[in-house]
């Protein structure tokens, strides 16, 4: 039985946005979506991101290139692309680890833009394209466990993701009423290529799985979702 026939192709007919969509978490979501029959929109801001993206080519899979998620009017547009937009998946962000000594007031800013503004971008852009079209439907943010419990070394990333925690609480209870849930996966390091390179002696064993990550988000985004709203989920596998 296929992924899609087991959940009753739960996206079947429906537009859902996935920013960072080329990249590693990025691909198992689309793959799943695609799976249970959503339209997937990614918007790319580096053609070499999706360069070798498998999915590309797909029928219900449009990458729309150029397209810069600290731009308010360039977020905008891209939404306006979106048929009847049913759910928005944010996993656009960056990473820095230094100590505060380290950090300039640049890199603090840095963080922020790349993972809380883009977020707060693409939330506003999506709440307008969703009560223009669907209706109903769901944002999924990415926070990460730093947010969460505190981490040394690495304060303008672990400020930045809070800010996520706090934007994804404070617009579900504004959205509630609208049907529109708005939730957060909080992942510790995720089992990828590029973090296995990173940290050669690491125990993979212990890192959770993208593939696993992905099926937790698209729940999240998914209509299967009827209570959940204000989350932010711990992914963290046995890390």
């Amino acid at each position: 039985m296929s992924q899609s026939e087991a959940h009753g192709a739960r996206f079947e007919g429906l537009d859902v946005v996935i920013t960072g969509g080329t990249g590693g978490l990025g691909r198992g979501v689309v793959a799943a979506l695609v799976a249970e029959g959503a339209t997937c929109w990614i918007p790319n801001v580096d053609p070499r991101m999706s360069a070798d993206f498998e999915l590309k080519s797909h029928a219900r899979v449009h990458v729309v290139e150029g397209v810069d998620l600290l731009d308010e009017a360039a977020v905008s547009a891209f939404y306006g692309q979106v048929g009847r937009l049913y759910a928005s998946i944010h996993l656009v962000g960056g990473f820095r680890m230094a100590p505060i000594a380290e950090t300039t007031a640049v890199d603090f800013k840095k963080m922020f833009d790349l993972n809380a503004l883009s977020a707060f971008l693409c939330s506003k852009a999506a709440v307008a394209a969703i009560r223009g079209g669907a209706g109903k439907g769901r944002i999924v943010n990415v926070a990460a466990r730093p947010a969460l419990t505190p981490s040394a070394g690495m304060l303008a990333y672990a400020v930045s993701k809070a800010a996520v925690v706090s934007l994804t609480q404070s617009l579900a209870e504004e959205l509630k009423p609208e049907g529109i849930w708005v939730n957060a996966i909080a992942p510790s390091i995720m089992d990828t290529p590029d973090n296995r390179r990173a940290m050669p002696k690491a125990d993979f064993d212990r890192w959770p799985k993208v593939d696993d990550i992905a099926r937790a988000v698209v729940y999240l985004a998914s209509p299967d979702n009827a209570l959940t709203s204000g989350l932010v989920m711990p992914v963290y596998g046995n890390a």
